[in-house]
């Protein structure tokens, strides 16, 4: 049986959320059982089904923001929380 498509907010209400400079601040929930973008109490909220081994869900996260967002992953940096739940990331302001 196939996976369902993950569900996410408009790419412009992700953008929102960024500041001037483009960083963007997600918390991360790994190993769900389902993969997602919400917007919840003014936070930005990630499931990833990668558990946090060797970077595996911090790169589900970026593969899931560039989906979102539609922008090549490779446009989307970590800036910090590389083992932590909380990340903060760069992204493009513009598709």
């Amino acid at each position: 049986m196939a996976r369902p498509k993950a569900d996410f907010p408009s790419a412009e209400a992700l953008r929102s959320f960024a500041d001037a400079d483009g960083r963007l601040a997600v918390r991360v929930t790994p190993g769900a059982r389902s993969e997602g973008i919400e917007i919840v109490s003014g936070r930005v909220l990630v499931k990833v089904r990668a558990k946090p081994e060797d970077g595996k869900a911090t790169a589900a996260v970026v593969d899931l923001l560039g989906q979102a967002l539609a922008v090549p992953s490779s446009q989307i940096a970590l800036l910090r929380g590389a083992t932590s739940r909380e990340k903060l990331f760069r992204i493009p302001l513009v598709a």
